[in-house]
């Protein structure tokens, strides 16, 4: 009896302990859904997010940095952000889908925007990440996204805030007209919706070099995108923008 339970074990019950441990404790796959993190994220990459980190994080162990790649809800309050689909397919509830943005500003940190740059604590940041990629094709200079930032989402349009204790201002890394709906339509996030820090783009395996989105404004940009150039390697870690680095 024990040598068969012994077999069960190891064939079946550590296997299943060890699948659980890793979903429950190690990490999850989030998928980027969107055109919101071009260049740095393409539709359809599969990012590795890893749960401990969280709860770490929101038991007060930790916090996150300017440049990190986050996973989180938006504010319960932004009700445009609200939706009663998922991939496609109807929901009979409304809830917050997890979105994927870029750190840029930290609890205390000033922030605004001006022709679309982007200043913190009064100082501009190196945008090399992301300014030229859209300057070659569109970047938004003068829409109410690049020249404003929101306090809460009723509280829009506001020249300077200062991201609250407990909160973080995110954006995406896409900066054309309409590119990335974000900390600048919503204010800043809560540490409580955050679920994790990407750590790495683990999937797909190989890309084309080469990525260009249009320019249109219509919706579902990710849809017309056109690929080309020579297939690269695509896993890699998620590092900071040197950029967001630099600030004091």
């Amino acid at each position: 009896m024990k040598t068969r339970l012994r077999q069960l074990w190891r064939e079946w019950g550590s296997p299943v302990v060890f699948a659980l441990l890793v979903t429950q404790f190690g990490a999850t796959a989030v998928k980027v859904d969107g055109a919101s993190m071009m260049p740095a994220l393409r539709n359809g990459e599969w990012l590795a997010v890893p749960k401990v980190e969280g709860w770490a994080h929101r038991a007060g162990l930790g916090t996150y940095q300017r440049g990190d790649v986050v996973v989180f809800k938006p504010p319960r309050a932004a009700a445009s952000e609200w939706t009663h689909d998922y991939r496609g397919f109807p929901l009979p509830w409304a809830y917050r889908p997890y979105l994927v943005k870029r750190v840029v500003a930290l609890p205390g940190d000033r922030v605004r925007m001006n022709r679309g740059e982007l200043y913190v604590n009064g100082r501009r940041v190196n945008q090399d990440w992301t300014l030229p990629f859209w300057q070659g094709l569109c970047l938004d200079r003068g829409s109410v996204l690049a020249n404003s930032v929101a306090a809460s989402p009723g509280q829009m349009e506001q020249a300077e805030i200062t991201v609250p204790a407990g909160h973080y201002f995110v954006m995406g890394d896409n900066r054309s007209p309409g590119g990335s709906l974000d900390s600048r339509v919503f204010g800043p996030v809560g540490m409580g919706d955050i679920a994790g820090r990407a750590l790495a783009s683990v999937w797909p395996l190989a890309v084309p070099g080469q990525a260009t989105p249009p320019c249109d404004g219509q919706t579902h940009p990710e849809r017309r995108v056109t690929c080309g150039g020579k297939t690269r390697w695509n896993p890699r870690m998620l590092t900071p923008p040197a950029g967001l680095n630099e600030l004091p």
